[in-house]
């Protein structure tokens, strides 16, 4: 069973930055493709971004391309989400996920964290 627990949200004002980190335990860190995905209220959780098993591909959603980068320590077993130019639209709970095979597709994500809120001001 794996474990992944969130940190690093908060409140900041439109334009700052934000790392968020996700901490594995539990299982094969490397053996999981990591996701980023968020949801605001009253809307669904959306894709953010992935990175692979060895941190050689990403993909972004549109919405965040060019603002945010995923990336990964597999010797921590930790994956960050550094996102810049931060928006109000961009304010929702952040959650990490593992998948073994999947991608951007949220139902083929086998294990979520808790979330962390991130608040936006403008």
């Amino acid at each position: 069973q794996v474990q992944l627990v969130e940190s690093g949200g908060g409140l900041v004002q439109a334009g700052d930055s934000l790392r968020l980190s996700c901490a594995a335990s539990g299982g094969i860190f490397r053996r999981f493709a990591m996701g980023w995905f968020r949801q605001a209220p009253g809307k669904e959780r959306e894709f953010v971004a992935v990175i692979s098993q060895n941190g050689g591909s990403t993909s972004y959603a549109d919405s965040v391309k060019g603002r945010f980068t995923i990336s990964r320590d597999n010797a921590k077993n930790t994956v960050y989400l550094q996102m810049n130019s931060l928006k109000p639209e961009d304010t929702a709970v952040y959650y990490c996920a593992a998948t073994i095979t999947g991608w951007g597709v949220r139902r083929d994500y086998n294990y979520w964290g808790q979330g962390t809120q991130v608040t936006v001001s403008s």
